[in-house]
């Protein structure tokens, strides 16, 4: 049978009208694909600015599962696991994208950067260090090594803060100086508890070479000189301490005083008090002085308090004169004054964190609500007004 050229008439239209309807389908799928996908995306958008996180995240999934090669969506999923607190899932989503082959050299780097965040979210402090270690070089490193010296803040690796920290200054993040000197500090109490007091002391010189206006080293070494009977040492470090940075002599007044009773000399530790009591009055300088200073039957200390408690009229000071004068008072109204005042006073003779707020009854270095370093003034809060 031979064939017959007229067939190509009616076939070749055929075929181009079929393969027209194929493109034309083919593109309103794609076009239907590409609209569902930003849809899912807008408003999962929307639900988590209305903090309904729930249903973002389902919202986010479903975008995902519409095109699973977005790494964008992949970042949001990843990092609205982590703030809900579900960090395996965060580190599932990021490590995938890490896995993928064709991932832009940008997009790596911040996928390690979140993966490190997780495992620092979730307390894997190990595998996040081995993350952040891995940025280095990379756009992403100085939020690595500031992550790193929180890090060893908190896992109290006081030596490799110390270099970490030592790092970003060099890099122009910043002075550090103050932070060096804290875990110079930090690790001068670890020697000190092992018993190696000459290193001890060796740290605290170090800490304030590197920080001269730090308090911290200066009251630790007065501290430690005192406890391990060396007064004269102990005076010599508070004596600093005063020079370099005054408002912090208010946390060692009685540590003076008792190192100057122990030598013997009590009116070295007497200029010292007075000098600092008439640029900043305290009930801690107050005491230190009455304890260096006793007079008849406490005339000298109640003379003292009342003319403290005209300058600076704080419950405390109302409290402890209340005190003095109760044996003049009939028993049954001195007692329950003395208590009332005693227990308003109580919450005011705490110290408060300048930055965050957190207040507790002992002086902190570091706050154990924000975790800032110097954060604490060295007055009780009824001082601070």
């Amino acid at each position: 049978m031979e064939f017959d050229p007229r067939w190509l008439l009616f076939v070749l239209p055929v075929v181009f009208v079929l393969g027209w309807l194929a493109s034309k389908l083919d593109s309103r799928q794609w076009k239907l694909e590409q609209r569902e996908s930003p849809k899912a995306y807008f408003k999962g958008l929307n639900l988590l600015l209305n903090e309904q996180q729930d249903k973002a995240i389902d919202a986010f999934i479903e975008a995902v599962q519409n095109d699973p090669d977005t790494s964008e969506l992949h970042f949001a999923l990843g990092s609205l696991f982590r703030r809900r607190g579900e960090t395996e899932r965060a580190v599932r989503v990021h490590e995938h994208l890490l896995r993928r082959g064709d991932l832009p050299r940008a997009d790596r780097e911040r996928a390690q950067h979140e993966l490190a965040q997780d495992f620092f979210k979730a307390g894997l402090f190990d595998r996040a260090e081995a993350a952040y270690a891995a940025l280095r070089g990379t756009a992403f490193e100085r939020e690595a090594r500031l992550a790193l010296l929180s890090l060893y803040e908190r896992s109290r690796d006081w030596s490799k803060a110390a270099e970490v920290a030592a790092e970003l200054e060099a890099a122009g993040t910043g002075s550090f100086s103050g932070r060096i000197a804290h875990y110079l500090c930090e690790q001068a109490l670890v020697a000190q508890s092992q018993g190696h007091a000459d290193l001890a002391q060796a740290l605290l010189g170090q800490a304030q070479r590197r920080a001269p206006e730090a308090a911290r080293a200066y009251v630790l070494q007065g501290q430690l000189l005192l406890k391990a009977g060396l007064p004269d040492g102990a005076l010599a470090a508070f004596t600093q301490l005063l020079a370099a940075n005054p408002p912090a002599f208010n946390l060692v007044a009685a540590d003076c005083a008792a190192a100057a009773q122990a030598l013997g000399q009590p009116e070295r530790a007497v200029a010292l008090l007075a000098e600092q009591y008439q640029r900043a009055p305290s009930m801690a300088l107050l005491r230190a002085l009455s304890a260096l200073q006793p007079g008849p039957d406490a005339c000298a200390h109640r003379e003292r308090l009342a003319a403290h408690l005209r300058e600076q009229p704080t419950l405390s000071a109302a409290a402890e004169l209340l005190k003095l004068n109760a044996p003049a008072l009939p028993a049954d109204e001195a007692a329950p004054m003395i208590q009332a005042l005693d227990k308003a006073a109580r919450p005011l003779q705490r110290y408060r964190c300048a930055a965050c707020g957190f207040e507790a009854a002992h002086y902190f270095w570091q706050c154990p609500g924000c975790l800032n370093w110097d954060s604490y003034p060295p007055h009780p809060i009824e001082e601070l007004a």
